[in-house]
């Protein structure tokens, strides 16, 4: 397996620093907001990687933070008059949910910044120490000028870096030794969230919260740490300068870094206003594997343009897999099962599939190869073609060219390599009423009785009929009761 390290600027042969075994680090969101479409785009890139590593045999302990401590945190919590830590638990629990919807799997430990406060207190002083930081007024800064390689993952000279800085002269800058000098801890300002340290009270700086979390979590050095290409300069870096410069150990062997979802040719970004957030696509009736899909059809690293014929091509593209990975719910006597409503039927975990076969040696040089998901998925397509190709010679004919037992590879193959990716289709009968939410239901209910009081029945009929076409039974009761359950 190769991957692109983005601190060497080539592609390199994996291999973990313990034989088996995979330390993986993503930068979570600064919980605040809804998370949008290019937060989408980078959680699905590192979900499949590690979806990838486990595939493969590693095991993955996989962290994400969340930064639930920031200016744009307590901007929001003045906005709405709001406890910050209210602001940040309700952006959490929709964050999750979000990416629930988007079949991501949840990682193994979700730091947060604000439950490390001590230990970032006790690695800001190590640097103090060591001499890379030092304290300005309550505020503490990283001295850039102490860590010789600053710069190594971006790519960016110090000198040239002071220049585009010069000129700029605040309150802060007047605190530091040198234009680049970042925060490591901030005095408190009146209203905001303070925490106790040698410096007075204050709060952590955003690039040290990572630098903690990945030590907490994973040790001194890990295998991965990921993020967007907007996170190399200046977070990742920082992170590298301080955890590097504490510790004298790598902080990461691979660096990785997603491509960004463009509107307009613009990044897509809420500092922009020019995004658009998961939630407003999958309540506007997108499936989520849609969206998942849009994503995966172009290389990680690569940017990708959001537009309506790029989603109208996904959904394209999705109803063929989609039809592919059904095939086995519809015409599974052909394939030669007998007993197709067994609990584990369909389920990828249960199937045994040849591992040296055409399709899954071409599956596999694709995704070694820096994960490249286009070329993946073409395997995906061609299975998922011979199966639409053969599903309507069974409806039209009542028979296929397959043999039963090529069939059934064949599907079984599509459906594991699917779920490798994040792919999952659910059985039709399910999705049906998948689309409507419980509320949804609920108002329909509602509109009905409302139309039965004023004796329009056609109407409440209409209703009725509506939600039974999506697997809606509605049950009346005596007293004007109506229950409803899913078929």
């Amino acid at each position: 397996m190769h991957l692109f390290n983005t601190l060497t600027r080539h592609v390199e042969p994996f291999e973990p620093l313990e034989p088996g075994v995979v330390k993986m680090y993503a930068c979570g969101v600064t919980v605040y907001d809804y998370s949008h479409v290019g937060h989408a785009r980078n959680y699905i890139a590192w979900d499949t990687l590690r979806r990838y590593l486990l595939w493969r045999g590693y095991r993955v302990k996989y962290v994400q933070n969340f930064t639930d401590i920031d200016d744009k945190i307590i901007r929001r919590s003045h906005q709405e008059n709001v406890p910050w830590n209210v602001i940040t638990e309700t952006y959490i629990q929709a964050y999750l949910d979000d990416m629930d919807r988007l079949n991501i799997r949840r990682a193994d430990v979700y730091p947060k910044a604000t439950e490390v406060v001590p230990q970032i207190v006790q690695f800001i002083q190590s640097l103090i120490d060591r001499g890379y930081a030092y304290e300005s007024g309550g505020d503490v800064y990283y001295a850039v000028e102490k860590f010789p390689t600053y710069g190594k993952l971006s790519g960016r000279k110090l000198d040239q870096m002071e220049a585009g800085a010069s000129g700029r002269v605040d309150e802060e800058a007047v605190k530091k030794h040198h234009p680049l000098d970042f925060a490591l801890w901030k005095a408190a300002k009146p209203g905001e969230p303070e925490w106790e340290s040698p410096w007075g009270q204050g709060r952590p700086g955003w690039h040290i919260e990572c630098s903690v979390m990945v030590r907490e979590e994973l040790g001194d050095s890990i295998d991965i740490h990921t993020g967007g290409q907007d996170l190399i300069f200046p977070h990742h870096e920082n992170e590298i300068a301080q955890s590097e410069a504490a510790l004298a150990k790598p902080l990461s062997r691979f660096w990785l870094h997603n491509g960004f979802v463009n509107i307009s040719g613009e990044k897509m970004s809420k500092s922009l206003g020019n995004f658009t957030t998961i939630r407003q696509m999958l309540e506007s009736g997108f499936d989520p594997m849609v969206l998942r899909l849009f994503v995966l059809q172009a290389q990680y690293r690569k940017p990708i343009d959001f537009t309506d014929e790029a989603i109208a091509s996904a959904q394209n593209a999705w109803d063929t897999l989609r039809d592919g990975l059904r095939f086995g719910q519809k015409h599974g006597k052909a394939l030669g099962y007998t007993d197709i409503e067994n609990a584990s039927f369909g389920d990828p975990a249960a199937m045994r599939i040849s591992t040296d076969s055409d399709a899954v040696l071409r599956f596999q040089a694709a995704m070694d190869d820096d994960l490249n998901t286009p070329v993946a998925l073409s395997v995906l397509f061609e299975l998922a073609k011979e199966l639409q190709k053969e599903g309507n010679r069974l409806t039209h004919d009542g028979k296929t060219l397959a043999e039963p037992g090529t069939l059934r590879e064949q599907w079984q193959t599509l459906v594991v390599l699917a779920e490798v990716l994040g792919l999952t289709a659910q059985p039709a009968a399910e999705a049906a009423t998948a689309g409507l939410r419980d509320a949804d239901i609920e108002a329909l209910v509602q509109q009905r009785a409302e139309a039965k009081k004023a004796k329009n029945w056609a109407e409440g009929d209409r209703i009725r009929d509506e939600l039974k076409a999506q697997g809606i039974t509605l049950i009346d009761k005596p007293g004007g009761i109506t229950e409803w359950i899913r078929s």
